[in-house]
């Protein structure tokens, strides 16, 4: 049996019995009565103890000969918090793979781009998830087949290739034996979801994003729509809604806080990249999160818990494109929220690739690395110092000698950004918090939060604050925001 590493048999049964959601994409549980895996929260009868058996990946799962629960659809609940909290193998190797990088490159493009060979990545995989890169790809393409299917009235041959299956064969077999049920028995059984997530738009998708309870949408949509940048993202009618460089096209994303879910609705020049859009609209709101192992370790400092017991589930912002986040980092340094968007306005009229938007007022896609670095310098409106910042990494981003990404190892990642002319610690650890994930990074010099720390009794030396943060890891990065919230910035309120 092939238990789930981070949690033992006990923990693993109690969770179950008790339908407990907080669990839902830690481990699935196998039933080897019914040949059936389920997410811990499903909603039937437990079965015994002794006829459970618990795997860490629903592709673990598929490949014992398990299919997928037709009640609670364990494919569809939320991803496991480890693959966003880890720089390790594994993890970098899930995040690509999560990314479709497996889909577009084969097992030996995830391998060159971890740095290992190919045997090195399925032995570490198949050790700790008891599936290797093909067979996660594989549960991966699954389910967004099934989504494809459920959600759009697409002909299921169009389904199959946007799903990232090479034969419809391929298609059909996976789907019967996942599922236990053909594609148009799977999408007959769902008349009223194909309803209210078909479109008449072509390429336009609406689904529902879960998330582990709780979540506090106003700090982590409050950033996203006061830092927004005029033609690439916008806060309209309720939603945050911003456009998306993909690996086949373009797309545009429409994100709307529900109490229970994310309601996104993305629109697609290529369906091949709903599985990647989906992936980085997940990543981009931090939902694979555990709020509950965040908070609890928080509350253990005195001055931080009444912050958090006020309001608990607060997310990390984080981005879309990690390289689009550093280049706005730099046009941030030392300048107001106003004046960073409009320099980042500035770069996109003249430099982003325009599109049409027919729903509201998004215009261009930011600029890649390869079109700023060809930017002449002296068009660019900021002092000389940031300008060589600027330039200096457009050019390493678009030479590739910097690469900032789901894979990237963060220690290296950061030696490198300091590395570069004009990045000090506040550029760096915001970078490492919201591009590269890193759920630690810590804003010591902040002046936000070196006045937040002041007024509640914390250090405020940024040495002193440091020491007094070390009880908070590995999540100082979620104490970033809830100290960021103790001031009246836009950042942290919804805009009405």
């Amino acid at each position: 049996m092939q238990t789930a590493t981070h949690l033992d048999r006990e923990h693993c049964v109690r969770a179950v019995q008790s339908k407990d959601a907080r669990f839902d994409g830690w481990f699935f549980t196998a039933v080897l009565t019914t040949r059936i895996y389920c997410r811990p929260s499903c909603p039937v009868v437990p079965p015994k103890p002794e006829n459970m058996t618990f795997y860490p990946s629903a592709a673990a799962c598929q490949q014992a000969g398990f299919r997928a629960c037709k009640r609670c659809r364990p494919d569809t609940s939320p991803g496991s918090p480890e693959w966003n909290r880890r720089a390790d193998l594994v993890a970098r190797a899930m995040r690509l793979i999560a990314d479709g990088v497996v889909d577009r490159e084969g097992v030996p493009g995830l391998a060159a781009r971890l740095g290992y060979s190919t045997r090195q990545v399925e032995r570490q995989l198949l050790a700790e998830l008891g599936a290797g890169p093909l067979a996660l790809a594989r549960a991966q393409r699954a389910q967004t087949a099934r989504l494809l299917i459920e959600t759009t009235p697409l002909p299921m041959a169009d389904i199959a290739f946007a799903a990232g299956f090479s034969s419809i064969r391929a298609f059909n077999d996976t789907v019967r034996e996942v599922f236990a049920l053909s594609p148009s028995e799977l999408r007959g059984r769902a008349p009223g979801r194909r309803a209210s997530g078909a479109s008449g738009a072509p390429g336009t998708l609406c689904l529902r994003l879960p998330f582990r309870a709780p979540l506090n949408p106003t700090n982590l949509f409050g950033h996203l729509a006061a830092t927004a940048v005029p033609g690439v993202e916008e806060w309209r009618d309720g939603a945050y809604r911003r456009t998306l460089r993909l690996p086949y096209g373009h797309g545009i994303v429409s994100l709307t806080p529900r109490p229970d879910h994310i309601a996104c609705r993305l629109t697609l020049s290529d369906l091949r990249d709903l599985t990647v859009a989906i992936s980085r609209c997940r990543r981009l709101l931090d939902l694979d999160a555990d709020p509950v192992a965040v908070d609890d370790r928080l509350r253990t400092d005195p001055l931080l818990a009444p912050l958090v017991d006020k309001a608990p589930g607060r997310r990390v912002p984080r981005t879309v494109d990690e390289a689009e986040f550093a280049v706005r980092a730099v046009l941030g340094q030392q300048v107001s929220t106003a004046a960073a968007r409009t320099h980042a306005a500035r770069l996109v009229t003249a430099h982003g690739k325009p599109l049409d938007d027919p729903e509201g007022g998004l215009t261009h896609l930011f600029p890649s690395p390869e079109a700023l670095a060809a930017v002449d310098p002296e068009t660019l409106a900021m002092p000389r110092t940031r300008r060589t910042t600027f330039t200096t990494l457009v050019r390493r981003l678009a030479d590739g000698t910097l690469h900032l990404g789901v894979e990237s190892d963060w220690p290296e990642a950061r030696a490198r950004l300091l590395a570069l002319p004009g990045f000090g610690p506040w550029t760096v650890d915001v970078i490492a918090m919201r591009a590269l994930g890193d759920p630690d990074a810590f804003l010591a010099t902040d002046l936000g939060i070196r006045r937040a720390a002041k007024e509640l009794g914390l250090p405020a030396t940024p040495a002193a604050l440091t020491a007094r943060a070390e009880a908070w890891r590995p999540w100082r990065a979620y104490a970033v925001q809830y100290l960021w919230a103790t001031d009246g910035h836009p950042i942290n309120f919804l805009p009405v």
